[in-house]
């Protein structure tokens, strides 16, 4: 590389972090969609972009049109891989890797799952304090906050059916990969903060990109029907 491209991609180095910051935060996003959050160019965005796709940190992929598709090529989307998270920190290492394979030999799947248990123990501890902080927000929001300070990027999204709990990160993908355990527990610990059945669509652990949880509205409460006529006459007999 010669002296002045090495100085002008020194000089991208700052922008382009932003650039994949603001996908770990939003999630899969367009050039449109990263232009207006760092306020650039589309332009600027995608030559940051090709740069970033070379270097394998993201890849592109077509969005998907909901309905009737428009004349022109789709918008595409640009997600972060395995490469682009490594620059995040991670909770564990390899280390905490060969620890669950011990403690999975010497105590089984149960004694994994229970000290996933125990890793996601911050959620309920952690939900009434922010609840009672923040009123306004509604339960899935008090729990992507919580989520959030420990480091998932968590957000909340709407769905015909009720809202998407949607985790743009999570510090301990390469271990849940291989023990399936602590995105069960993290699964048990939002339906009870929540005191609703949820269900997990998409893990980052098991290569989607983001971690999906749906949380659908609770049944209506049915109204207390009124007595009919008989039953009043009758009652007053």
């Amino acid at each position: 590389m010669r002296a002045g491209s090495a100085r002008g991609a020194e000089a991208d180095a700052p922008t382009r972090a932003r650039v994949v910051q603001t996908i770990l935060q939003n999630g899969p996003s367009t050039a449109a969609d990263l232009a207006a959050a760092l306020d650039l160019t589309p332009a600027a965005v995608r030559r940051h972009l090709d740069q970033l796709v070379e270097e394998a940190v993201v890849v592109a992929s077509e969005q998907r049109i909901r309905g009737a598709r428009g004349r022109g090529r789709p918008a595409r989307v640009f997600a972060l891989t395995e490469t682009g998270r490594e620059q995040f920190d991670h909770t564990y290492d390899d280390l905490a890797v060969q620890a669950l394979r011990f403690l999975a030999e010497t105590g089984g799947d149960d004694a994994v799952l229970e000290f996933a248990r125990r890793r996601v123990a911050f959620i309920e501890r952690d939900f009434a304090r922010v609840r009672d902080e923040a009123p306004d927000l509604s339960p899935a929001e008090v729990l992507a906050t919580v989520l959030t300070d420990e480091g998932y990027a968590a957000s909340v999204r709407e769905s015909p059916i009720g809202e998407q709990l949607c985790q743009q990160h999570c510090p301990v993908s390469h271990v849940a990969h291989e023990f399936p355990q602590l995105c069960e527990a993290e699964t048990e610990a939002i339906s009870a903060v929540l005191g609703r059945h949820v269900q997990r669509l998409a893990t980052i652990a098991h290569g989607d990109g983001v971690c999906t949880t749906c949380i659908p509205r609770p049944p209506a409460v049915p109204r207390a029907s009124s007595p009919t006529e008989p039953e009043r006459n009758g009652a007053s007999a």
